[in-house]
């Protein structure tokens, strides 16, 4: 959508334009805060992206390179991109004006990881003895240094605290040497298994959600969502959950996809007649929980299955639950909204036709293909990728409405390199946090005072991994802020002392990851939802957190009961997983309404704040599996709705009278 498409709407209702997005994002989030080029200083370094996106693709499907070698090409590469997108400080406003010292530092630090790359098998040959030699040392220093700089212009603060006080201890308790060799020059430091992942499989799927967007299936989805809810009561923002749930799935960023459908759906809700920080909440929170709607999940999916050692489809099938109640949740919250407002649908005359959408069904092609190459496991998870770009390119050729060009294909390669930086930046600090516990030996002590903390118990040590995740998680992309979580938090809840299952504890990491985009006090999606709705952005990220409540309940249900996430115990008959598994997915729905309806305030008429706190006691009780749980719950459900549906019909007879 246009600037100039962005901000027309209705006289009355004041929409954000995309400069009051840009510079909201630019105030709080790092990621947005980039150089301005222009001319031919631009071309050069959208080219350079391009030529890195290409070549990261060729490296993908033809390398055969030692990981020393593709690893550090990466990690150089990614320095001097990085550096030539990210100023020092926020609000740099001047054009083509890179400052010297900048120059200086990604010089100094990409060099070293480009000679490492080239003299990889002498290097790899001296082992230990490299540190022997002062300049190898500096080298490894600065290349650690300048990506610990970037770190900081690019990702945020708190993950680079939390490096820099592992780092000191490391130092402290370690030999300098040993440090040096671990974290630089061997594949348990910068080049552990997060940067590897990332080089191996996110930065293809970057590119391929790239070009997705690009083929027109963002304004395919907004508008099969309007066929679906669009003339049902408040239907505007059940549009905004539909839409946002599938493109989000795709994008792979919170941000990204609350700006992209954000600009169509929040302009519909305010006209609908929802309020401003109501509208932005629903866009925000729909959006953040993209990331968890299988297939795809915003590429986590694939990223889960090689953490966990499991395989693909299993990953998605367990994800499906959560997902459900995630969204259902926001959906139930959004028509209660509507019936307390008293607000109607778009007219049916408004909306597009079902027949004109199906033969644009092609559009999914590339989902289609990418997950049957993975589940099947027929090829490997980034040539399936690979494969899938392909594929996107051959359906945008054939979409009239909205083909694709070489300019859009140049541009969908710039935008996966740029997308690129942050993620690989993370990873590196995820694989230097992972390095430097492993040097340590810090893993055993962290749960030995996690467990201290906790007393024993697995819910407060739940908790303080919750923290983590939030406070971890704050500006971070999802799929790195993963990495990080699952090298460091999630081995902490599966020790024996917690005990939580391997399969949950990850999900859990990946779920509290996720919500920090929503959570105050940096809720970078509310935050991009508030410019757009122009309504307070603090307010924008309260409703979002209230009406995503289901990611904050599910992740600790399935940490102490598995079968949330169809995890059963070995010997139950295929009956009894059947029935076991109905009997979730129902309770667990049922008791998510009432949730909902409780923190809404509203069912068939407003509730009284006694009645409200049993509904959220009740609602608990269904969602956590267990039969007797599940009947308690179920007592207050029916009663519950007995006496709303008496209460209404008693003051429509009294309005009546």
């Amino acid at each position: 959508m246009s600037k100039e498409e962005m901000g027309k709407t209705e006289p009355d209702i004041a929409v954000g334009t995309v400069e009051d997005v840009e510079a909201m994002m630019k105030k709080f989030d790092r990621e947005s805060n980039v150089r301005n080029w222009e001319g031919k200083p631009k071309a050069v370094v959208r080219l350079l992206s391009i030529a890195f996106s290409v070549y990261c693709i060729w490296v993908t499907l033809f390398s055969t390179a030692m990981p020393e070698v593709r690893l550090n090409m990466f990690l150089g590469l990614i320095l001097v991109i990085g550096y030539l997108n990210y100023p020092m400080k926020k609000g740099s406003a001047r054009v083509n004006y890179v400052p010297w010292y900048d120059i200086i530092i990604m010089i100094v630090g990409a060099m070293p990881f480009f000679y490492f790359a080239v003299k990889a098998d002498s290097i790899i040959r001296l082992a230990t003895r490299v540190t022997k030699d002062p300049v190898m040392v500096v080298m490894a220093i600065a290349g650690v240094l300048a990506f610990m700089e970037l770190c900081r212009r690019c990702v945020g603060i708190p993950i680079l605290c939390v490096v820099g006080s592992l780092l000191v201890y490391t130092f402290a308790n370690v030999r300098f040497g040993k440090v040096v060799y671990d974290l630089f020059y061997t594949t348990t430091g910068l080049m552990n298994t997060p940067i590897n992942v990332c080089a191996k499989y996110i930065v293809v799927f970057i590119i391929f959600g790239a070009f997705l967007e690009r083929t027109g299936i963002s304004s395919f989805f907004i508008d099969l969502a309007n066929c679906a809810a669009g003339a049902s009561s408040g239907g505007p923002a059940k549009v905004a959950v539909i839409s946002s749930a599938l493109c989000g799935m795709v994008s792979g960023s919170s941000v990204g996809n609350t700006v992209t459908t954000g600009s169509v759906t929040i302009p519909m809700m305010k006209r609908t007649g929802y309020k401003a920080e109501f509208a932005g909440a629903v866009e925000a929170a729909s959006s953040t929980g993209g990331q968890i709607m299988p297939p795809i999940m915003g590429a986590a999916a694939f990223l889960m299955a090689e953490y966990m050692g499991i395989p693909y489809a299993q990953v998605a099938l367990k994800a499906i639950l959560p997902a459900v109640l995630y969204f259902t949740g926001i959906y139930i919250a959004v028509h209660l909204e509507a019936r307390k407002l008293g607000l109607k649908g778009i007219p049916k005359e408004e909306l597009p036709k079902m027949r004109l959408l199906l033969p644009k069904i092609y559009l999914l092609l590339p989902l289609i293909v990418l997950v049957i190459l993975v589940s099947t496991n027929m090829y490997t998870m980034q040539f399936a990728a690979t494969v899938a770009i392909f594929i996107t390119i051959g359906v945008g050729l054939i979409n009239k409405d909205d083909r694709i060009t070489p300019d859009k294909i140049l541009d969908a390669l710039e935008a996966g390199g740029k997308g690129t930086i942050t993620v690989a930046v993370a990873c590196a600090m995820a694989g230097l946090v992972a390095g430097c516990i492993t040097s340590t030996g810090l893993a055993s002590k962290l749960i030995t005072i996690i467990v201290n903390v906790s007393g024993g118990h697995a819910i407060i040590a739940l908790f303080l991994t919750m923290l983590c995740c939030i406070v971890l998680g704050m500006g971070v992309p999802t799929t790195a802020n993963y990495c990080i979580m699952a090298a460091t938090c999630a081995p902490i809840l599966m020790s024996p002392e917690i005990g939580i299952p391997r399969v949950c504890a990850h999900f859990f990491v990946f779920y509290f990851g996720i919500v920090a985009d929503i959570t105050p006090p940096v809720a970078l999606a509310a935050y991009a939802g508030s410019a757009i709705a122009k309504a307070p952005p603090m307010k924008t990220a309260f409703n979002a957190t209230r009406l995503a409540i289901a990611a904050f309940i599910v992740p600790y249900i399935f940490a102490f009961s598995p079968q949330m996430l169809f995890e059963f115990s070995e010997g139950l008959s295929g009956v009894m997983i059947v029935v076991g598994v109905i009997q979730i997915i129902v309770t667990s729905l049922l008791g998510l309404f009432l949730i909902a309806s409780a923190l809404n305030g509203y069912l068939f008429a407003m509730i009284h704040p006694l009645i409200r706190i049993v509904m959220i006691v009740g609602g608990l009780c269904m969602m956590i599996p267990g039969t007797l749980t599940d009947a308690a719950g179920l007592a207050v459900f029916v009663l519950v709705m007995l006496l709303q549906k008496r209460l209404a019909d008693s003051r429509a007879m009294q309005q009546e009278a």
